[in-house]
């Protein structure tokens, strides 16, 4: 990383550990549409994928039932109470220090609704490591591809000083589309086979990533 300049993170499974208050969530909707649960972290990150409706049809949800926006909506009213006991992953406080003390200047940029993004980042002491907080207009996570191009552009920054980094094969698909660098991390939403497979370099957890700053 010695001509980067900026690190663009990803939230969710990234910095914080949602995994399994989001297979929770994921199950409360699963039960009440009587469809078999996921039960496994493996069968979990192999299913998980963005746009998150494509996600949703691998888990047999069937939307002539109950349409995609009721799915999203029953999703968050309980992941989001839930999500605010969550924990940041291992080691995501000292890497930020360390990466402000190398001299990076820092974002968040995520598929989260950005009113929801700040009520769990109101939680936690790292707000001040970053230059700015940017996340989506609703509960759909579909694509921060083009949220993350405009920011990239709009900041004017070098795309070959930026490297986003993420835990899913979306994340690199973003990087790409913003024509940036791109490190993934192997212990959020998407199983690391499905990472390797995107060419990137992949790393076990934030503190692998920090042996790299």
């Amino acid at each position: 990383m010695l001509h980067m300049k900026h690190i663009i993170w990803d939230w969710n499974g990234t910095l914080l550990d949602d995994l399994d208050v989001s297979m929770d969530a994921l199950n409360s909707i699963l039960t009440k549409e009587q469809l078999p649960l996921v039960l496994d972290k493996d069968e979990y990150r192999k299913y998980f994928q963005f746009p998150v409706i494509e996600y949703y049809k691998k888990v047999g949800f069937d939307f002539a039932k109950t349409p995609f926006p009721i799915l999203a909506q029953q999703y968050m009213a309980y992941y989001q109470p839930h999500s605010l006991q969550c924990s940041l992953h291992t080691g995501v406080e000292e890497t930020l220090e360390k990466a402000e003390q190398k001299g990076y200047r820092q974002y968040l940029l995520s598929a989260s609704d950005l009113q929801f993004l700040k009520q769990q980042l109101a939680v936690y002491d790292i707000s001040n490591y970053f230059q700015d907080i940017q996340g989506l207009d609703n509960i759909h996570a579909h694509s921060k591809a083009e949220l993350a191009k405009a920011f990239v552009k709009e900041r004017q920054l070098n795309p070959n000083e930026v490297v986003f980094v993420g835990d899913s094969v979306h994340d690199s698909e973003v990087a790409k589309y913003a024509g940036c660098h791109c490190i993934l991390i192997a212990n959020g939403h998407e199983h690391r086979d499905k990472l390797t497979k995107t060419g990137r370099r992949v790393v076990g957890n934030i503190k692998d990533f920090a042996q790299l700053l």
